[in-house]
């Protein structure tokens, strides 16, 4: 007998094992075609669920570690590593963590702030708005970002409904705070980032600032009680009416702030901020998210697409963020892992569809339906500052069972086979233009402030290759009258922010109606401004015109061919 007839039964290898591996084989390739995204998302998963426990710990043992505290400590761990680069010029960390040190000085000998006051914020990008808003925080303060493109009478709603005890103005929006300072509480106290000022009784805070020392003020001033007191507000147009101020508190903050650390970005990163920082996004996920990797951020005054690649290159830049509609929601929501569902909308009565039952029903895969998200202890929604009734509207309840509540986010989406989630449409009285919401109420509530117009219907039509919808009026002339275009473009543009403005004009006869007496919006989205298919006037806001221009065939084919710019 040879040596190998003594080896041959240990090369033989059990019955079963070419069975497992088959199985092993099939189960990997199913996964890889029926579940692909399998793997990465479990990673992301799980480094959620180690997120969330980090911070219950800290919940637990008493210790609120908020991202300003973060902050405080990267600045002295490593003082001279870049925080932010804005126009070319670098501030590290420690250059940051001083000048918001002299803001804070400066109101704290001033007096007029104590822990938990609300300060409302009116600047552009730049390092300032960091400066401020960090100084502010580290006294305790309740910072709430106005949104600079809103002008006139929805400007003074928005600061009156955070009741702030102080307004901050940036240099280069006095002529806003011009418009509104006859208006404004006389027991807000307002300050401008000068050092001189042509206002009476307005106090100028960049003199201040240089003079102010550099030293860290009180801890016990900034620390925060629990996770869900607030700290910030954030305005959203929402779905009805003028601008409301969202509650963000400490924890909201928190996972926002995560949110570049979850999908694996680190401390070597450099992020690309173009989106303004009123914006969620740019301040939660973007400033906040660079703290918590410990990394560096560029900010850019404001969106330029001819600057875009060229500064990604010049700066090494590795993150740049991208604001679509679910990363909206989800940054103005900051959870970045939340449970949702689906469900079915009717679009003429603009409400959910229930069924017999009086219960709501999921969508299936690939049709357009309401993100709603489940409100309980872990997924809290705290409203809207000072607004009760805007707050109930936004929840739903009694929506599969007896007793739930479900927080009304405002967008239809559409989920495809692989479970990934599309922008659809925005329900309601708002549509979506420049990354902004538009309220159709408060635009036309500006329109029929003219004397010659009886009735103003808005609504968004979609143009060819731009995301969104541009903004359309129909307007119902008062007897006896003439359209004045250059009073509704004067109009327009003094009270409205830019994206809000109406592109585009109607002039009917008569204005359609639902039947609950409601404007009737449908067929004339579904018309657009196409003047070969509609016989009404039409008017284009031509902005290098300054000024409304007919819509004439030439003019529709310029804006269809990208030849106009909108």
């Amino acid at each position: 007998m040879s040596v190998w007839d003594d080896l041959h039964p240990l090369l033989v290898l059990p019955s079963w094992v070419p069975g497992a591996a088959a199985g092993i084989v099939s189960m990997y390739l199913m996964q890889r075609v029926i579940f692909p995204y399998f793997w990465a998302d479990l990673r992301y998963l799980l480094k959620v669920l180690m997120y969330g426990l980090r911070v219950e710990m800290y919940r637990l043992q008493g210790r609120i570690f908020t991202i300003l505290d973060k902050f405080v400590k990267l600045a002295e761990k490593q003082p001279h590593k870049p925080f932010l680069i804005y126009e070319g010029k670098v501030h590290t960390y420690r250059d940051v963590d001083r000048r918001s040190n002299r803001v804070a000085q400066v109101f704290l000998h001033h007096g007029a702030l104590k822990k938990g006051d609300t300060v409302a914020l009116l600047m552009g990008n730049e390092p300032d708005f960091i400066h401020v808003w960090f100084g502010l925080a580290k006294l305790g303060c309740v910072v709430a970002f106005l949104n600079f493109n809103v002008r006139s009478r929805s400007l003074l709603h928005c600061v009156s409904s955070c009741e702030p005890k102080i307004l901050i103005v940036g240099a280069d929006l006095l002529g806003t705070l011009e418009e509104i300072l006859p208006d404004l509480q006389k027991d807000i106290s307002v300050w401008i980032m000068t050092k001189d000022s042509i206002f009476s009784s307005v106090h100028t805070l960049l003199d201040k600032i240089e003079a102010a020392s550099e030293d860290p003020v009180p801890v016990n001033r900034r620390s925060a009680n629990n996770l869900k007191s607030s700290v910030l507000y954030i305005f959203t147009s929402g779905t009805t009416g003028l601008p409301k101020a969202a509650v963000i508190s400490q924890m909201q903050v928190l996972k926002g702030a995560a949110g570049l650390w979850a999908f694996g970005a680190t401390a070597d990163d450099i992020i690309y901020i173009t989106l303004p920082l009123y914006h969620s996004a740019a301040s939660l996920l973007g400033i906040g998210g660079c703290i918590e990797l410990g990394a560096t951020c560029v900010l850019k005054k404001k969106f330029s697409a001819s600057q875009f690649w060229s500064d990604c290159k010049k700066y090494n830049v590795t993150i740049i963020q991208y604001i679509g509609e679910l990363c909206r929601y989800l940054c103005s929501q900051p959870m970045l892992f939340f449970p949702f569902d689906l469900i079915k909308y009717d679009f003429q009565k603009d409400e959910p569809i229930r069924n017999k039952h009086g219960w709501c029903e999921k969508v299936k895969k690939g049709e357009a339906g309401l993100l709603i998200s489940k409100v309980n202890a872990k997924n809290p929604f705290f409203g809207y500052a000072g607004n009760k009734r805007h707050t109930e509207k936004k929840l739903l309840c009694e929506v599969f069972k007896k007793g739930d509540l479900y927080f009304n986010t405002g967008d239809l989406m559409v989920q495809d086979h692989e479970n990934f989630l599309y922008f659809w449409d925005r329900i309601g009285d708002t549509f979506r233009w420049k990354g902004e919401n538009v309220a159709t109420t408060e635009v036309s509530d500006v329109i029929v402030m003219l004397d010659f117009v009886q009735e103003a219907n808005v609504y968004g039509v979609s143009v060819p290759d731009h995301e969104g919808k541009a903004g359309m009026a129909s307007l119902i002339l008062k007897q006896n009258t003439l359209l004045d275009l250059e009073q509704i473009y004067k109009q327009v543009v003094t009270y409205l922010p830019n994206y809000a403005c109406p592109l585009f004009l109607r002039v009917q006869d008569k204005m359609e109606m639902t039947g609950t007496f409601k404007q009737q919006k449908f067929r004339l989205v579904d018309e657009g401004f196409n003047p070969s298919t509609i016989t009404d006037p039409l008017y284009f806001l031509d902005n290098s015109k300054k000024a409304y221009v007919l819509l004439t065939k030439e003019v529709h084919e310029m804006i269809l061919s990208g030849k106009i710019k909108l």
